[in-house]
């Protein structure tokens, strides 16, 4: 019989285990994602589900390559230039 104490004993310690375990994913605070309503961690800075940022700083917008913002700029004076000198 001392053998099925000790398995009993055993269950219990494997119980624990499981119980602290949940325990530490339970502490982790959820919200619902604003734009797809499901359940994401509270410091995630995007949602895993829709991949939308949570908040516009968190956002990153891509940069425009240096050679289009010269391109632009080379256009619009050109354009002024031609205004300018057609009057």
């Amino acid at each position: 019989m001392s053998n099925a104490r000790d398995d009993d004993d055993n269950d219990d310690d494997w119980d624990d285990g499981i119980d602290s375990q949940d325990d530490d994913l339970s502490d982790e605070l959820t919200i619902p994602c604003p734009s797809c309503r499901r359940e994401i961690f509270e410091d995630s800075p995007r949602c895993p589900y829709c991949e939308r940022y949570l908040s516009e700083e968190d956002r990153t917008w891509p940069s425009q390559p240096a050679w289009i913002v010269a391109t632009a700029l080379v256009c619009l004076a050109a354009i002024l230039w031609w205004m300018l000198r057609g009057s």
